[in-house]
Protein backbone atom coordinates (compact mmCIF):
# COMPACT_ATOMS: atom_id res chain seq x y z
CA UNK A 1 0.00 0.00 0.00
CA UNK A 2 1.35 3.64 -1.00
CA UNK A 3 1.95 5.71 1.93
CA UNK A 4 -0.04 8.36 3.00
CA UNK A 5 0.53 11.92 1.58
CA UNK A 6 0.67 14.62 4.03
CA UNK A 7 0.19 18.51 4.71
CA UNK A 8 4.07 20.17 5.23
CA UNK A 9 4.69 22.53 8.03
CA UNK A 10 5.82 25.80 8.47
CA UNK A 11 9.09 24.90 8.93
CA UNK A 12 8.76 23.01 5.86
CA UNK A 13 7.56 25.41 3.84
CA UNK A 14 9.94 27.94 4.94
CA UNK A 15 13.32 25.79 4.35
CA UNK A 16 11.41 24.90 0.74
CA UNK A 17 11.04 28.24 0.05
CA UNK A 18 14.62 28.71 0.59
CA UNK A 19 15.76 25.75 -1.32
CA UNK A 20 13.34 27.48 -4.39
CA UNK A 21 15.21 30.51 -4.11
CA UNK A 22 18.68 29.08 -4.50
CA UNK A 23 17.24 27.71 -7.80
CA UNK A 24 18.16 29.05 -11.25
CA UNK A 25 15.94 27.94 -14.64
CA UNK A 26 17.91 26.21 -17.18
CA UNK A 27 18.98 28.53 -19.92
CA UNK A 28 15.96 29.80 -22.45
CA UNK A 29 13.35 28.35 -19.79
CA UNK A 30 11.29 30.44 -17.87
CA UNK A 31 11.22 30.34 -13.77
CA UNK A 32 7.43 29.12 -12.96
CA UNK A 33 6.71 29.99 -9.20
CA UNK A 34 6.93 27.61 -6.82
CA UNK A 35 3.66 25.00 -5.89
CA UNK A 36 3.60 23.58 -1.95
CA UNK A 37 5.30 20.08 -2.97
CA UNK A 38 3.37 17.12 -1.10
CA UNK A 39 5.95 15.14 0.89
CA UNK A 40 4.95 11.88 1.49
CA UNK A 41 5.05 10.32 5.48
CA UNK A 42 7.51 8.51 6.10
CA UNK A 43 7.05 4.76 7.41
CA UNK A 44 6.88 3.76 11.17
CA UNK A 45 9.63 3.59 13.12
CA UNK A 46 10.52 0.19 14.06
CA UNK A 47 9.22 -1.21 17.52
CA UNK A 48 12.73 -1.46 19.59
CA UNK A 49 13.99 2.34 18.40
CA UNK A 50 12.95 5.62 19.23
CA UNK A 51 11.12 7.96 16.74
CA UNK A 52 14.00 10.14 15.35
CA UNK A 53 13.20 14.14 15.88
CA UNK A 54 12.69 15.50 11.91
CA UNK A 55 15.66 18.22 11.96
CA UNK A 56 14.73 20.80 9.01
CA UNK A 57 18.39 20.37 6.32
CA UNK A 58 19.95 23.76 5.65
CA UNK A 59 20.39 23.59 2.14
CA UNK A 60 23.21 25.48 0.24
CA UNK A 61 24.28 26.52 -2.94
CA UNK A 62 26.72 23.93 -4.50
CA UNK A 63 29.65 25.27 -5.33
CA UNK A 64 30.04 25.47 -9.33
CA UNK A 65 33.37 24.38 -11.14
CA UNK A 66 34.84 27.00 -13.01
CA UNK A 67 35.23 26.16 -16.62
CA UNK A 68 38.39 25.09 -18.54
CA UNK A 69 40.75 27.37 -18.77
CA UNK A 70 42.35 27.64 -22.54
CA UNK A 71 45.60 29.60 -22.98
CA UNK A 72 45.04 32.70 -25.00
CA UNK A 73 40.98 32.63 -24.19
CA UNK A 74 39.65 35.58 -22.67
CA UNK A 75 38.07 34.61 -19.58
CA UNK A 76 35.04 36.03 -17.85
CA UNK A 77 36.07 38.36 -14.81
CA UNK A 78 38.58 40.11 -17.10
CA UNK A 79 37.54 43.19 -18.92
CA UNK A 80 38.68 43.59 -22.84
CA UNK A 81 41.46 46.77 -22.00
CA UNK A 82 43.01 44.29 -19.17
CA UNK A 83 43.20 41.10 -21.26
CA UNK A 84 44.59 43.17 -24.65
CA UNK A 85 47.45 44.36 -22.25
CA UNK A 86 48.27 41.08 -20.54
CA UNK A 87 47.62 39.30 -23.72
CA UNK A 88 50.44 41.40 -25.62
CA UNK A 89 52.94 41.58 -23.13
CA UNK A 90 52.18 44.91 -21.85
CA UNK A 91 51.01 43.78 -18.19
CA UNK A 92 54.30 42.98 -16.88
CA UNK A 93 54.82 39.42 -14.88
CA UNK A 94 56.06 40.08 -11.27
CA UNK A 95 57.47 36.92 -10.53
CA UNK A 96 58.96 34.24 -13.61
CA UNK A 97 59.40 30.47 -12.72
CA UNK A 98 61.95 28.28 -15.58
CA UNK A 99 61.23 24.86 -15.83
CA UNK A 100 64.02 23.89 -18.78
CA UNK A 101 65.87 21.08 -17.71
CA UNK A 102 63.01 19.35 -14.99
CA UNK A 103 61.20 16.14 -15.15
CA UNK A 104 57.53 16.50 -15.60
CA UNK A 105 57.10 15.80 -11.95
CA UNK A 106 59.40 18.29 -10.78
CA UNK A 107 57.94 20.82 -12.56
CA UNK A 108 54.41 20.09 -11.90
CA UNK A 109 55.35 20.37 -8.31
CA UNK A 110 57.41 23.41 -8.49
CA UNK A 111 54.56 24.70 -10.76
CA UNK A 112 52.02 24.48 -7.75
CA UNK A 113 54.21 25.76 -4.74
CA UNK A 114 54.81 28.84 -7.31
CA UNK A 115 51.61 29.46 -7.58
CA UNK A 116 50.06 28.98 -4.01
CA UNK A 117 53.22 31.26 -2.83
CA UNK A 118 52.61 33.81 -5.67
CA UNK A 119 48.60 33.40 -5.08
CA UNK A 120 49.10 34.04 -1.05
CA UNK A 121 51.28 37.14 -1.80
CA UNK A 122 48.76 38.42 -4.17
CA UNK A 123 51.02 38.59 -6.90
CA UNK A 124 48.68 39.82 -10.14
CA UNK A 125 50.42 38.69 -13.20
CA UNK A 126 52.82 35.84 -13.51
CA UNK A 127 55.29 34.01 -16.40
CA UNK A 128 56.19 30.10 -16.70
CA UNK A 129 58.65 29.50 -18.81
CA UNK A 130 57.85 25.66 -20.02
CA UNK A 131 60.34 26.20 -23.18
CA UNK A 132 59.40 24.61 -27.27
CA UNK A 133 60.52 21.40 -26.58
CA UNK A 134 62.53 19.61 -29.53
CA UNK A 135 59.49 17.70 -30.99
CA UNK A 136 56.87 18.32 -33.19
CA UNK A 137 54.50 19.21 -30.58
CA UNK A 138 56.68 20.53 -28.42
CA UNK A 139 58.38 19.15 -25.25
CA UNK A 140 56.31 16.81 -22.20
CA UNK A 141 55.88 19.94 -19.76
CA UNK A 142 54.55 22.21 -22.79
CA UNK A 143 52.15 19.68 -23.76
CA UNK A 144 51.32 18.82 -20.08
CA UNK A 145 50.92 22.46 -18.72
CA UNK A 146 46.82 23.62 -20.43
CA UNK A 147 46.24 20.18 -18.13
CA UNK A 148 47.89 20.74 -15.63
CA UNK A 149 46.48 24.44 -15.40
CA UNK A 150 42.81 22.80 -15.02
CA UNK A 151 43.65 20.43 -12.04
CA UNK A 152 41.82 20.87 -8.73
CA UNK A 153 45.20 22.24 -6.86
CA UNK A 154 45.44 25.09 -9.27
CA UNK A 155 42.64 25.95 -11.19
CA UNK A 156 40.93 27.60 -8.80
CA UNK A 157 44.10 30.14 -8.30
CA UNK A 158 44.45 30.99 -12.08
CA UNK A 159 41.81 33.50 -13.86
CA UNK A 160 43.27 33.46 -17.22
CA UNK A 161 46.21 32.41 -19.13
CA UNK A 162 48.07 33.79 -22.55
CA UNK A 163 51.25 33.29 -24.39
CA UNK A 164 53.16 36.98 -23.90
CA UNK A 165 54.25 36.62 -28.05
CA UNK A 166 52.64 35.08 -30.53
CA UNK A 167 55.56 33.33 -31.82
CA UNK A 168 56.95 31.96 -28.83
CA UNK A 169 54.80 29.32 -27.31
CA UNK A 170 57.39 27.86 -24.59
CA UNK A 171 56.44 31.11 -22.49
CA UNK A 172 52.65 31.58 -21.17
CA UNK A 173 52.05 34.20 -18.82
CA UNK A 174 48.72 33.89 -15.95
CA UNK A 175 46.59 36.16 -14.17
CA UNK A 176 46.06 35.08 -11.07
CA UNK A 177 42.94 35.42 -9.23
CA UNK A 178 42.24 37.69 -6.15
CA UNK A 179 42.43 36.79 -2.60
CA UNK A 180 39.29 37.96 -1.40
Amino acid sequence: MPPRARRLTDADKASWAAYVRLIAPLPGKVAVAPSEPVVPEPPPPAADLPPQPRVPSLIARPRTKPPVLAVGVQPGGVDGATWQRFRTGKLPAVRKLDLHGMTAQRAFHALVAFLRTAHADQVRCVEVITGRGSGETGGVIRREFPLWLNLPEIRPLILGAAHPHALNQGSVRLILRRIR
